[in-house]
């Protein structure tokens, strides 16, 4: 189990704060990984994820990436009235102030006492996406991103990936359809440092515990490749 959990305060001068959950291991300082969130909010995923990476390590923090439209916010993909509203919400996301606020992360991370080394990401659904703008837009150390949404729209900034990154497709993403699957694997595919997944038959949100896309066998396979990519990358 990790050593501590918290609610770590981070502000951007001149704009405000956003609190992050953070996971820390028992070892510290340590390796860092930024777990960038759907459009949930900070959901016990997105904690269980920061807990998982504590205990192999590292030290997880999850930024609440929609604080300055509805902070501290968690919803339940699997209520309709929940998805609508974090519908609403990715629809008022400011996709750019959100990356600045990731890069503001990025820097500060690496000058917390807890923190050394390396600092890597992880991001779900609009997470992967960010995840994958990570690796075109910051000097983040390696990304991963899981069935990010919206990637085959930025394949123009491929050409910027001198880092690690890894992505996880659901072959069956109503989200991200086989069209545009086809198109990043085709675009990445030269790119020494990009490695592609796709999970035939699995969908949207197929690593999510207890959602109703949950499969075990696709979520467990796509976690390992994750941890031996931050073994390699990271630690």
């Amino acid at each position: 189990m990790p050593l501590t959990s918290e609610k770590m305060m981070v502000t951007i001068p001149g704009e405000g704060e956003f609190h992050c959950y953070v996971a820390k291991p028992e070892k510290l300082p340590a390796p860092a990984v930024i777990v960038i969130q759907e459009i949930f909010g900070i959901t016990p995923h997105l904690r269980a994820a920061c807990d998982n990476l504590a205990q192999e390590g590292y030290v997880g923090i999850a930024p609440d990436l929609f604080w300055r439209m509805e902070p501290g916010v968690v919803l339940n993909p699997d209520i309709e009235a929940d998805f609508q509203h974090a519908f609403g919400l990715y629809q008022r996301f400011d996709q750019d102030k959100g990356m600045s606020d990731l890069t503001f992360l990025l820097k500060h991370v690496r000058g917390l006492p807890e923190v050394k080394g390396r600092v890597g990401c992880m991001g779900y659904c609009l997470g992967g996406l960010l995840a994958y703008l990570m690796s075109t837009r910051t000097d983040a150390d390696c990304s991963v991103g899981y069935y990010g949404v919206g990637i085959e729209s930025f394949l123009k900034e491929s050409e910027n990936i001198k880092k690690p990154l890894l992505l996880h497709f659901a072959g069956a993403d109503k989200f991200v359809p086989k069209e545009a699957q086809e198109i990043i694997k085709r675009t990445l595919a030269d790119n020494p440092n990009v490695f592609v997944h796709i999970y035939d038959g699995l969908d949207h949100g197929f690593a999510r515990l207890g959602g109703h896309a949950y499969n075990k066998a696709g979520a467990d396979l796509a976690n390992s490749r994750t941890s031996e990519f931050f073994r390699k990358h990271l630690a």
